[in-house]
Formats: structure tokens, C-alpha cells, sequence
């Protein structure tokens, strides 16, 4: 892509001849954006599983509740004389 100013080679990046590591990348990023705060790490793995199992037992159960629902509704059939 000649012409839009972009060039392709090593001449814009200096690396001192070494490979760029994930290490280099994420301290790079770390100067960017900054250290972002850490949501997770103040949740006790506990509460992520019963909170987990909760969810899924009331998503049963209401599938359960449909299903039975539906087995048993009567159908009422109304015709205009």
C-alpha cells in the first residue's frame, strides 16, 4: 500500500535486534492505559459457584413448569351456535 504512508519493514520499530516478548507487550500496555482495577479478585469463588447453581436451578425449573404446563392444559374448544 505505496502512496498512504505506511511503510512496511523494520524501520518502524526498534527492538535492539531481540525478539518482542508477551512480557514487553504487556508492560507496554501497562504504561499506555494504565493498571486497571481487578473485579474479580474480590469475589470468593464460593459465591460465583452458588450463584452459578441458582441460576441454572430456577432455569430448570421454570423449563419443567413449561413443559408439565403444557402436558396438562386442557383445551377448551368455543363455537358459535
Amino acid at each position: 500500500m505505496k502512496g498512504i504512508g505506511m511503510t512496511l519493514g523494520t524501520d518502524a520499530v526498534t527492538n535492539n535486534g531481540r525478539r518482542i516478548t508477551r512480557n514487553d507487550l504487556e508492560a507496554a500496555f501497562g504504561k499506555l492505559l494504565g493498571e486497571g482495577p481487578r473485579t474479580t479478585a474480590g469475589i470468593p469463588a464460593p459465591v460465583v459457584v452458588a450463584a452459578a447453581v441458582a441460576v441454572a436451578s430456577l432455569v430448570l425449573a421454570f423449563l419443567l413448569g413449561k413443559r408439565r404446563g403444557t402436558k396438562r392444559s386442557a383445551v377448551v374448544e368455543i363455537r358459535r351456535l
